[in-house]
């Protein structure tokens, strides 16, 4: 990339020093990379992709926060003052802002461009897989959840409380990641990791059995 987006990296780092390591720069670097990849075709403003790859959470709120809906407003309206720091023109930015406006979750938001698109599937990657584990884990422990319920881990009997058992996740929203993918290569890497994250919970079974 060039000295510009060479300054923007090194604005935005700091708002990753948040003591979150399922949102630390380490994730921002792992989406930047996995947005690389699904936009291998050439079909988008490979730079406006990368800003909002690298500004998508520059503000982060926690899962449980009441204002969580609103994080990806509140990050597209730091991200402009960096973007604007940094020397970006007014076009420039108001694409990334869209960018980096549209890629949330809670949100659940269409994306209204090839880049936005990317970065969802990018994002929601991150989320599976081996560092989804980890990732999924951490949060856990910032709820204070237990890592399942010992009555009934799998949930036969009752409803899936995410928020209490951390195992619970799986079946809650990682596991319908896939199907909500925009790209094929996203989808296809998805059901990849999702694979991974099943022969995890059939060794957890046979770990936890009784």
């Amino acid at each position: 990339m060039n000295q510009r987006f060479e300054h923007l990296v090194e604005l935005a780092k700091p708002s990753y020093n948040n003591g979150d390591p399922a949102h630390s720069f380490a994730h921002i670097k792992r989406v930047m990379l996995l947005c690389e990849k699904l936009a291998a075709d050439g079909k988008t403003e490979k730079e406006v992709l990368m800003a909002g790859a690298l500004l998508h959470d520059v503000v982060n709120l926690p899962k449980n926060h009441p204002r969580r809906s609103e994080a990806s407003t509140m990050a597209a309206t730091k991200a402009r003052g960096l973007l604007e720091e940094a020397g970006y023109d007014e076009e420039f930015i108001s694409k990334a802002l869209v960018v980096v406006y549209e890629h949330s979750y809670s949100l659940g938001k269409k994306p209204s461009c090839p880049e936005s698109a990317i970065l969802q599937d990018a994002d929601r990657l991150d989320a599976l897989g081996a560092i989804g584990l980890m990732r999924m884990i951490s949060c856990g422990v910032s709820f204070k959840a237990d890592f399942y319920d010992e009555e009934d881990p799998f949930a036969k009997e009752r409803s899936f409380d995410d928020k209490r058992f951390t195992l619970d996740h799986f079946y809650t929203k990682l596991f319908k990641l896939p199907e909500l993918m925009n790209t094929e290569a996203g989808e296809l890497e998805a059901r990849e990791r999702v694979a991974y994250m099943k022969s995890f919970i059939e060794q957890l079974r046979l770990e936890i059995s009784q």
